[in-house]
């Protein structure tokens, strides 16, 4: 699979993301007209990620000191259902006309994933704020613009749904509880350009990706308590129980998809907690091994100068 992505990319820090696609009647009836216009005016996945890039650029360089997004212009991401599992008695009960005629998720139809970039920006703000006080603070996000985009934020409250945050993400790297939710038989789209991988996409029904985050919290709470991943599991599961279930869960791994893939991280995720699980400390030690050399060069990037 091939797309014309933004060159304007390459030097950025590297940005994974998490996203929750739903089907229309999960949002409000208002909100669904808008999803159905900005996703029927948009032509292509690249043309969308291209959008969101060059505006988050432009508000690097506004003039008047506003960092933050104004919500006109806000993206949706769109991705069709997939077709269900069949078990071969689920196949067979597939009549015209019979009980199994409608398969379950109606698969093909859309699924949107709005930006939100309103919300989310603000939400990123005060994440910096809690750790940085004092002229800093004040000089990286003045105090007026923090107070002109409450209003935005409250705003776009009155008018959609914003209690369930689409969109996670992640800079220098994915964090390895996302890896939970996905395995190596799920559908992949690798994107390329130029001769380089731009990004690789898995794509998971919520319902299975629930499933295999429970199991992994299950474990990891009888085996490694302590772990600071087990807060991120269950974090993460939470999170995931807001959402439709008939959604899909994608990692979008962004341009650090050019430097690890193929990558074997969420089968490696998943042997580390099941040999956790079965005592087997060497297997544990053994597959974070794999996993930190794989992904402590890229945190590591963050600090070069």
């Amino acid at each position: 699979m091939t797309g014309n992505l933004y060159r304007g990319q390459v030097g950025l820090p590297f940005s994974s993301a998490l996203r929750i696609y739903e089907p229309l009647e999960a949002f409000p009836e208002a909100q669904q007209d808008v999803l159905r216009t900005v996703a029927a005016g948009t032509s292509s996945r690249a043309a969308v990620e291209n959008a969101e890039l060059l505006a988050s650029l432009g508000r690097i360089t506004r003039p008047g000191g506003d960092p933050f997004p104004t919500g006109r212009t806000d993206l949706v991401r769109v991705v069709a259902a997939p077709a269900p599992k069949e078990t071969p008695r689920a196949a067979a009960a597939r009549e015209p006309g019979g009980p199994g005629s409608a398969a379950a998720g109606q698969p093909g139809r859309p699924l949107y994933c709005p930006s939100q970039l309103v919300l989310r920006a603000g939400l990123a703000a005060n994440a910096l704020m809690e750790g940085i006080h004092g002229p800093l603070a004040l000089l990286l996000i003045p105090e007026e613009q923090r107070d002109k985009h409450q209003e935005r934020i409250d705003e776009a409250r009155a008018h959609n749904s914003l209690g369930r945050v689409h969109t996670r993400a992640s800079t220098w790297g994915i964090p390895f509880s996302w890896f939970c939710l996905f395995q190596e038989s799920d559908p992949t789209d690798v994107v390329e350009s130029e001769g380089h991988i731009a990004t690789v996409r898995l794509r998971a029904p919520i319902s299975e990706a629930l499933q295999r985050v429970r199991y992994s919290v299950a474990h990891l709470a009888l085996a490694a308590p302590d772990l600071d991943m087990l807060e991120d599991l269950t974090q993460l599961t939470e999170w995931l129980e807001l959402f439709h279930p008939d959604s899909v869960v994608e990692l979008d791994y962004g341009a650090v998809a050019d430097k690890v893939y193929p990558d074997d991280s969420p089968l490696d995720v998943r042997l580390g907690i099941e040999c956790l699980a079965e005592g087997d400390m060497t297997g544990a030690a053994a597959a974070y091994r794999r996993l930190a050399s794989r992904w402590i060069p890229i945190r590591q990037l963050a600090r070069a100068s």
